[in-house]
Formats: C-alpha cells, sequence, structure tokens
C-alpha cells in the first residue's frame, strides 16, 4: 500500500547521486524509478521523490529528517555518513552534502528530557546543548548528575 504522503525533495543537480548516496548508509532502501528529472525510492519504508529541478530554491533546516537511534553505534554510523562533506550542526543536527537536514537522535534522549525530575532533565538538556553529534554515555552520565 502507498502512504498518503511522499516527501518530495528539490535538488539543483542530478536527482539521481541523493537518492544513490542515501541507498547506500541506510539498510533498507530500494531504488524504484529513475530518470533524467528524478528518482523515487524507499527509505527505511518511507517513500521519497527526489527531483531534479535546479537552483530555484534550497533547502533549510526548517525541514528536517530525524533518525532514531537504538545504540551509540547507529549514531556514530549515520553521523559519520550523512555528514560526509556536509556540515554538522548542534544538538545531533548535521545538513549533508546536499543541503538535506537531518537530526541523528538516539531513542533514550525523550525519556531523558522528559523526566518528571526537572533537575536530571535539566542536565540531560544542557548536556546536550554542548554536543554536536549526540553522545548516549554523556547523556546518561549528565541525567545522574555525574561529572
Amino acid at each position: 500500500m502507498q502512504k498518503r504522503i511522499t516527501p518530495f525533495l528539490w535538488f539543483d543537480g542530478d536527482a539521481r547521486k541523493p537518492a544513490k548516496f542515501y541507498a547506500s548508509i541506510f539498510k533498507k532502501t530500494k531504488i524504484l524509478d529513475r530518470s533524467e528529472f528524478s528518482s523515487t525510492f524507499e527509505l527505511e519504508g518511507q517513500r521519497m521523490i527526489a527531483f531534479n529541478g535546479g537552483p530555484h530554491f534550497q533547502f533549510s533546516p526548517a525541514i528536517s529528517f530525524l533518525v532514531s537511534c537504538k545504540t551509540q553505534k547507529e549514531v556514530d554510523h549515520y553521523w559519520k555518513k550523512l555528514g560526509s562533506k556536509g556540515k554538522p550542526g548542534h544538538c545531533g543536527w548535521l545538513t549533508d552534502r546536499f543541503g538535506v537536514t537531518w537530526q541523528i537522535v538516539p531513542e533514550i534522549l525523550e525519556e531523558l528530557l522528559s523526566d518528571s525530575n526537572r533537575e536530571k532533565a535539566d542536565r540531560a538538556h544542557e548536556a546536550m546543548m554542548k554536543m554536536k553529534k549526540l553522545d548516549i554515555a554523556k547523556l546518561k552520565k549528565a541525567h545522574a548528575g555525574k561529572r
């Protein structure tokens, strides 16, 4: 069954390159269709279309893709691969070589930041704000109040 909403990404250049790049990073990816002007692909089950539209529009961090990671190894993998020739941001955000913004986030972050003990949650938040790539061990340590 096709999903009702499909992200449509406008690129300035060969739209097949980003689709191929993302397929090399995410395990569950399929290139479904390629043409001179677009690539339709499935990224972790989400259908997407990359379109070669020219220089008229640019991406901004106002729209980003969040990659939820179970382990630090996953965080490290996606940070390194998506960030290759890109630009690291803060708090787990990065912009890839094509200008698309990603959030590489450990699943446990939500639990740490929404802790009913506000002191613990605030310590985790403060630690996160100082990071570029998120570090699960450091976030947990801050949450626990350990130095």
